[in-house]
């Protein structure tokens, strides 16, 4: 008969192995770092406005807070590209010449770098782009009012590769009533903006509700057959009575349709003593132009303006607070309704310490870490929501005749 005196000496020795091996696991196992979690995870900013700081003469090597060098150090794996067209420059007429300026500079620091950038404009592209270790540059059209009044034009632009559309900017247009704007003549949505909504799912590109009115962001949550995203705003719980950014009831109704937030680090739209200082200055300014008759972008403002800040020193943010809103986020609607949308060279020098350029999103991402974040929720909030509304918006437009257009 066998011996039975070995079972347990058996099994005693098996428990202790496996306790061995465990031990061994936990020693080996490296720790979660920001290089270890951005080597094989997709990072998306959907705002960056490096196009119009080249427009305005922002072209000298290392201007900015953006380009593709630091872009690659920073762990970017694709970049939104703002086609910003100010209110003003709609208003005139020039706002559809002026995208397609915009985006002929896009195309120029792809040519300038082929073998580190290339236009991402579609889902697949982006995948394409972070394996061979490309930045992919996607455009997103800030202030869609370049596209009425003609029913090529929005054609014409998901033709040059924009797969969002912000419907206003700084004024009310022909879609949408302005955040930033005290006339609201439509109450949300134009009519013509419901329309283009419909259009713009039907064609595959996200509609964008950042800079929108209370109302006008829940119309277009009502009128989309797919998530929306907000690709640069912030918690209004931080800022109360700041509209631009979303409040609760907004966040909520954005994540429970599908949508994102995607996160602002502008000092001023994350910090409540910030915004308090730009209403302050923005004050000041408006008396210095009405007085002065000079034009904002005029030499006599630009000096009051270097003169005013130098004197009143912006109470610029920490890092910790972009993580604040995120957490916020998180804690309303969960941790897949929350991204990134920087607003780099949008927001000027009121970036918080440690993210100043796009070299900097490691210290971002040491800091979701240090809250707890795990390897998971980490990259659901680099890029894997925003991912996800995207692929939502490509699949509607398939299912509607309108395959994904990819630049690979």
């Amino acid at each position: 008969m066998p011996d039975n005196d070995h079972a347990p000496r058996t099994a005693a020795a098996l428990v202790i192995l496996g306790v061995a091996l465990f031990a061994v696991g936990c020693s080996t196992r490296q720790p979660l770092t920001a290089t270890s979690i951005l080597s094989d995870t997709i990072l998306i900013d959907t705002h960056i406005d490096a196009p119009f700081r080249i427009e305005r003469g922002g072209v000298a090597p290392g201007a900015g807070q953006f380009d593709i060098e630091r872009a690659l150090a920073g762990g970017l794996s694709t970049a939104f590209m703002s086609i910003f067209i100010p209110a003003s420059v709609d208003a005139a007429g020039g706002g559809a010449e002026l995208a397609d300026r915009l985006i002929d500079h896009v195309q120029a620091m792809i040519d300038a770098a082929p073998d580190l950038a290339g236009f991402a404009t579609c889902v697949a592209d982006v995948r394409a782009h972070k394996a061979a270790g490309r930045v992919g540059l996607a455009l997103g059209m800030e202030n869609g009012g370049p596209l009425a009044g003609n029913d090529r034009a929005l054609d014409h632009f998901v033709e040059r590769g924009v797969r969002y559309v912000t419907l206003a900017h700084g004024k009310a247009n022909a879609f949408s009533d302005s955040s930033y704007d005290r006339e609201r003549p439509w109450s949300g949505l134009s009519p013509a903006g419901q329309e283009l909504v419909k259009r713009l799912n039907r064609a595959g590109v996200m509609v964008d509700i950042s800079h929108l009115s209370d109302e006008a962001a829940r119309d277009v949550l009502a009128e989309s057959a797919v998530p929306v995203v907000a690709t640069h705003s912030a918690a209004r719980h931080f800022t109360p009575g700041f509209e631009r950014n979303l409040d609760d009831a907004l966040i909520r109704a954005l994540a429970a349709a599908g949508g994102v937030v995607q996160i602002n680090f502008g000092s001023s739209f994350i910090s409540a003593d910030a915004r308090a200082w730009q209403a302050r200055f923005e004050e000041v300014m408006g008396r210095f132009l009405a007085e002065t008759k000079a034009t904002f972008d005029s030499s006599e403002a630009t000096a009051f303006r270097a003169q005013y800040v130098a004197a009143h020193p912006l109470p610029r943010a920490e890092l910790s607070v972009v993580i604040d809103h995120i957490d916020h986020v998180v804690a309303l609607v969960g941790i897949d309704h929350v991204g990134l949308g920087s607003d780099f060279d949008g927001v000027g020098d009121t970036l918080p310490r440690g993210l100043e350029d796009v070299s900097k999103y490691p210290n971002l991402v040491t800091g979701l870490i240090g809250r707890g974040y795990d390897r998971r929720d980490i990259a659901a909030v680099l890029g894997g929501n925003l991912l996800r509304v995207w692929q939502a918006a490509e699949d509607y437009a398939a299912r509607h005749g309108t395959p994904a257009q990819c630049a690979l």
